[in-house]
């Protein structure tokens, strides 16, 4: 027990899921006993995410929503990689450069220059969502090769690798993980955006127009749940995203502060 009140205290891994299943407990209690007055009970809550699930496809919906996201992130990571990539070579490195500056635009005024560049709404959605998530993970990306030190370049070289063999080892495949690392901090992007996206262009659904309908017509025990099942599944991305990161990049652990 006094492990959980130490700096840098390491529990029992059965005492810390204890603990937070406490937590998580004392706060459903909390919420059920003494709700409050402008948020609805957790009784609505819970009827309104069971009615969503049996009348209005929110399953359906957040498979909709998953599938492009998915999309969105696949296509941003290839070329986020691409360009941050790029910067070992100088007449590449304003391009990351402007792309990281480029985070700072709002959406609002791009979505009708794509929608002039593609065909259909799906693929609308798709270069909003792109676009958003690349600039966001060619800064995150370009930090972690900046990272890179001298003594690991020359630690390559002194092995007989040259130039572009040692930035392949040292920043390619040596960070693979924190890559990974960046990724998996910035999915969170994605269905910040999706909403937004979707509500523009209805045409295939999703949880963000449900969401939207639900917001529109001041049903607040369906926005919390909706609210709830975003949470649980971006929850469950960021696991399985640290779960592949310790499968297959066992070492990324060993300089973690224990």
């Amino acid at each position: 027990m006094k492990e959980l009140f130490s700096p840098n205290g390491r529990p029992p891994r059965t005492t810390f899921a204890l603990m937070i299943a406490a937590q998580g407990a004392l706060l459903l209690l909390l919420w059920l006993l003494y709700p409050l007055r402008l948020f609805p009970s957790l009784g609505d809550v819970l009827r309104s995410l069971a009615d969503m699930v049996t009348t209005q496809g929110l399953i359906q919906e957040l498979w909709a929503s998953m599938s492009t996201a998915l999309q969105a992130l696949g296509a941003a990571t290839v070329v986020a990689l691409l360009i941050s990539y790029l910067t070992a070579l100088p007449f590449f490195r304003p391009l990351a450069y402007a792309a990281s500056k480029m985070r700072y635009l709002t959406l609002t005024g791009l979505t009708f220059f794509m929608a002039l560049m593609v065909s259909s709404g799906h693929e609308v959605k798709l270069s909003v969502l792109i676009f958003a998530t690349t600039v966001y993970l060619v800064t995150g990306m370009t930090s972690v090769i900046l990272t890179t030190t001298q003594q690991e370049m020359d630690h390559a070289r002194t092995l007989g690798l040259g130039e572009w063999r040692s930035f392949c080892e040292v920043v390619v495949l040596g960070k693979l993980d924190e890559m990974l690392e960046v990724v998996r901090q910035n999915f969170a992007i994605i269905w910040t955006m999706i909403t937004l996206v979707e509500t523009l262009y209805q045409s295939e659904g999703g949880i963000g127009l449900l969401l939207y309908k639900q917001n529109r017509y001041l049903h607040l025990d369906g926005v919390v749940a909706i609210q709830l099942v975003i949470l649980a599944a971006g929850a469950a991305q960021d696991y399985l995203f640290g779960l592949l990161r310790r499968v297959f990049f066992p070492y990324s652990e060993l300089a973690a502060v224990r």
